[in-house]
């Protein structure tokens, strides 16, 4: 299924390990936090790897690790959920993370905007009215905003609304 990325649907050349699976030689491979506490050891440098994270789960746990993948996927098990929004915050602001930053799950147009202020930049989308809606053209604004967040703004002095620094 194709993947949103960079204001286009291009196809997702990631896939999940199987739970008893081994590591291949090749490809784009994405494991669970316990799969890549189960297999760090023998995890090859050679090929991309991507981490999937589920809410709840604490990833200051492998934090000294983060910059071995060049993915992070954060799990959105329910529009509902909001605590990917606070895990992607973290891996981007707090971790420093500089791949690829997947929302995946139940992902919903309206929610685009906010995830990508949160550093969020490629979104597995599974939703058919939001994929219809991204396919149509249309687009979440992501451009202005009142307050500062990740990722690319516009200059402050061209935005008189913008929170101004304390004297």
């Amino acid at each position: 299924m194709p993947v949103f990325k960079g204001d286009v649907f291009v196809p997702d050349d990631w896939r999940n390990l199987a739970q008893a699976e081994e590591l291949p030689h090749t490809g784009k491979i994405v494991l669970t936090l316990a799969q890549w506490r189960a297999r760090s050891g023998d995890a090859r440098s050679d090929i991309p790897l991507g981490l999937l994270v589920e809410p709840g789960q604490d990833i200051g746990t492998i934090a000294q690790d983060l910059a071995r993948f060049a993915l992070a996927a954060v799990a959105f098990p329910n529009f509902t959920d909001g605590r990917g929004y606070s895990l992607g915050r973290q891996l981007r602001g707090h971790f420093g993370f500089a791949g690829e930053l997947r929302a995946t799950g139940e992902v919903l147009f309206d929610q685009l905007q906010l995830l990508a202020r949160c550093g969020f930049d490629s979104f597995d989308i599974k939703d058919p009215v939001t994929i219809r809606l991204l396919e149509a053209g249309r687009r979440p604004s992501l451009g202005i905003f009142y307050q500062p967040g990740l990722g690319p703004e516009i200059p402050e002095e061209t935005r008189p609304w913008a929170r101004r620094a304390a004297f």
